[in-house]
This record gives C-alpha cells, structure tokens and sequence, in this order.
C-alpha cells in the first residue's frame, strides 16, 4: 500500500513564533517531522511514500534528496516526492493524486502527530475493511480537540461518517487528518478542483455526496503541530506513550 505526505506549508505562524527550520524538519522527540511520518509508514509495510514539498526553500527537497540517496537511518526508502507551491493542502493533494490512484493508500499532513501502536491497528483495519469490501475509505478521529478550527464528524452507531461539520453538532469526534481510501476517492477530488474548492473539508463533504462509504476509527490522541508549543505538547504525549 502507498502512503503520501502533505508537506508543501509555509508554517508561517511556527516562523512567526521563532521556529527557524521549515516544518517537515521541525523535530520533536529528536525526531525530523517528516523521518517519523516516513519510519512509521516504512513499519507498516509501505511499497512506495509519495510527498509534497513547496519550492520556497529549497532545504526540504535537498532533504528528500538525500533520503532517496541514503535512506533514513541507513534503511532504503521507496520515496518518491513533487516540488512545487500549491494555495491549499487539497491542491497539494491534487498534484500527486497521480501517483497514489492505483490502490489504497493512506495520506496525512506532515505535522500529524500519534501513537505509532494505534496508527498500525488503524492500517490494519483499513486493510481489512477495504479487502472485504466493506468500506472505501477510513478516517482517522479523535475526541481530543485542540484546533482553532475543528472539523466535526458525525458518526453512526456503527462508527459510520454520516457527515463533516464545522460546527459540533453533538458530534463526539474530529477529524485527525489521517485518510485512508480507494481510488474512486480522487474522482471526487477532481470535481471539487474543478468546482474552485480549495479546503480539505470540503473534499470530505463530496466524499459524502458522492456516496463514498466512510468509517471513522477513533485514536486516542492525534496534533498537529501549528505553533511553537504544539512541539512541547506533542513531545510530552510521545513521552507518554
């Protein structure tokens, strides 16, 4: 299965708060962002990882560069990577939508932080469900909310996604940016491109328009890291674990 990396940010409020590295190199726990996402995804059996990095700075793809060359920690990475600014995150999503359109495959932003353990079960269950087909797509949740902008999701009592809200609605979940579905899912992407959408939350509201069976799995915790003291908070939930 492929997994692919939203990282082509400015992370302009981490540079506004003194964080000097651009944020795929931002570390925690000692750790570059984008090296954990792409060890956990390399544990869970990854045939190939695809990012997207912005051509701002050029330290980010010289990063992946030497990752293709190296490997991360001395291990071969199946890494495959685009350059290139994009105005929103399902643009970036867009741009290498190409290269992840022959299976499932998992897709999260470069500054998602959780529990690895809980990530693998997650893939796992994805796995299953789309191999039974019993679902296109899981979402990964949480009923940890810490965003100044949360995306509500509805769920049935079956863990099914009835809908994505910006307001809470009773809803007991958030989205935690973690996608996983089937190729049809970039059809829907395509007609939100083409409608001038530009927000993720929206894509995940045509999936829901055009039928797109979703379950949502809850995880524990799940950050992003927006704001210099995301870093300290998102250490001591590592540490934790």
């Amino acid at each position: 299965m492929k997994f692919a990396i939203i990282a082509a940010g400015e992370g302009s409020r981490l540079t506004a708060e003194g964080v000097k590295m651009p944020k795929p190199l931002v570390q925690v726990a000692g750790e570059k962002l984008i090296d954990r996402l792409i060890r956990i995804f390399m544990q869970n059996d990854a045939t190939e990882i695809v990012v997207i990095c912005n051509d701002i700075t050029t330290m980010v793809s010289r990063h992946l560069i030497n990752l293709q060359k190296n490997g991360l920690n001395g291990t071969p990475v199946p890494l495959r990577f685009v350059v290139k600014s994009t105005p929103s995150s399902m643009h970036s999503f867009y741009e290498i939508s190409p290269y992840i359109c022959d299976g499932p495959f998992c897709l999260t932003t470069v500054d998602t932080i959780f529990n690895e353990q809980t990530f693998s079960e997650y893939i796992k269950t994805f796995r299953q469900l789309v191999n039974e087909n019993i679902a296109d797509g899981l979402m990964g949740v949480t009923d940890y909310i810490d965003d100044e902008k949360p995306l509500y999701v509805g769920t049935d009592g079956d863990l099914n996604v009835t809908g994505f809200f910006d307001e809470s609605h009773d809803c007991k979940y958030i989205s935690g940016g973690i996608y996983g579905l089937i190729p049809k899912a970039i059809e829907t992407l395509k007609k939100c491109i083409n409608r001038g959408e530009s927000r993720m939350r929206n894509f995940q509201r045509g999936l829901i328009v055009d039928n797109i069976r979703l379950k949502a799995y809850p995880m524990d915790k799940i950050m992003d890291i927006d704001h210099a003291d995301d870093i300290l908070k998102a250490e001591t939930f590592l540490q934790k674990k």
